[in-house]
């Protein structure tokens, strides 16, 4: 390298050129950020809509251009920071995610994102389109019509953050927010308990029961309702989460999750930050537990609660058969699984328990999810009028 050209790149080298598959150039800017061009079908050079931190997601971007011209979802845009359709794969390459976000995430963007918006430029994209888009969504799914609205906002969020458009186009109110069509209704303990006996057992052609699995649906019932957890968290439980004092177990130490990404599981922190907690079993359940224990794998590594006997991760689809049914037994056919962990939380508020320790119970970063699961137990009001009276100080008539 000459001193001429030494100085114009800041003393620094810029490693620069085409990439061997001639598919697309790479070069490091004096910023010792990373540039790319990518020739379209039309044989003309467009750069990245942005610069990128490594020469490998450079490169990453590149290849997103050739699938999308495979794919014939390329288009070229007519202003410099290109089509929604590339803004939107370089933002998903760059985001920050773990597997599942980023699986949905690809799956929302290709589904109900990019057939309306793949090839319109940026700036293009009108306060009015994303209004004929939203109306043109389903209906009748309104859950995945809000992921989807919710998720072009984000991204068009983010373009305006970096300077690319002037507005962000997304702007219909309560548009990225659902209301569930049915209630929850919290089971009782009362309930719950039955609803764990019979996760316990199956019933015989001959009116006869027998035990499922060692007890191991019971005893995970009994876990998930009482103490919190969420799915991923007690399917990854293993021996050494368990906290023993004095023979009996007291404490589950939540430190991982397990998710499943394309048929794949994937063992890795929890949801949040305030997912990395311990978690205390209240005193009826420990016996419950201790004995349960007692029959399993030795070693730290042991699942608590695995899918099959080779001690591998259970799947959802392992839990719906038994799950299904004891539900349709003791009278609860709506119930799902994760409104155990919504009896938990409301179960924990009724003893008193503030928001910020209800908070570290559930694992959760912040108070305003806390509170989505403090539901109102059905019995709750009947209290509260009862309890209302004692602030009276004196009766009428007396």
């Amino acid at each position: 390298m000459t001193l001429k050209n030494r100085a114009k790149s800041g003393g620094r080298p810029r490693a620069a050129g085409r990439r061997e598959d001639n598919s697309g150039w790479v070069r490091q800017l004096p910023s010792r950020r990373w540039q790319a061009k990518y020739p379209g079908p039309d044989g003309k050079a467009r750069p990245a809509p942005q610069t990128f931190d490594t020469r490998q997601d450079a490169e990453a971007w590149l290849k997103v251009q050739a699938r999308q011209v495979s794919a014939g979802t390329w288009a070229a845009g007519d202003d410099v920071h290109g089509t929604f359709g590339q803004y939107a794969e370089t933002w998903l390459i760059e985001r920050p995610l773990k597997p599942t976000t980023r699986a949905d995430y690809r799956r929302i963007i290709d589904a109900a994102i990019l057939p309306t918006f793949a090839g319109v430029p940026l700036e293009a994209i009108t306060v009015a389109s994303v209004k004929a888009w939203h109306g043109a969504l389903p209906a009748d799914k309104p859950t995945a019509r809000a992921h989807a609205y919710g998720l072009l906002r984000t991204i068009l969020q983010t373009a305006y953050q970096d300077d690319i458009i002037t507005a962000n186009p997304c702007r219909i109110r309560g548009a990225g927010t659902v209301t569930r069509a049915t209630r929850t209704d919290v089971p009782t303990a009362v309930q719950v308990h039955q609803l764990a006996d019979e996760m316990g057992i199956t019933r015989n052609n001959d009116g006869s029961t027998r035990i499922l699995a060692g007890g191991k649906y019971r005893v995970m019932t009994l876990v998930a309702a009482w103490c919190g957890l969420r799915f991923g968290e007690v399917t990854e439980l293993r021996r050494k989460d368990v906290v023993i004092s004095e023979g009996e177990p007291v404490r589950i130490r939540v430190r991982r999750g397990v998710v499943r990404v394309e048929g794949e599981f994937l063992v890795q922190t929890p949801k949040s930050g305030a997912g990395v907690r311990d978690v205390g079993i209240p005193p009826h359940v420990r016996p419950d537990l201790a004995a349960y224990l007692d029959q399993l794998p030795a070693g730290a590594e042991a699942l608590l609660f695995p899918g099959s006997r080779k001690g591998e991760h259970m799947a959802p689809s392992s839990l719906y058969k038994p799950f299904y049914r004891a539900r349709e037994a003791v009278g609860l056919p709506a119930l799902r699984w994760h409104d155990l962990r919504h009896f938990s939380a409301t179960t924990a508020a009724g003893t008193g328990a503030t928001l910020a320790e209800l908070q570290a119970r559930l694992g959760h970063s912040t108070t305003q999810a806390a509170m989505r699961y403090q539901h109102a137990a059905s019995d709750s009001d009947d209290r509260i009028t009862a309890a209302m009276s004692n602030v009276v100080p004196f009766r009428r008539g007396a």
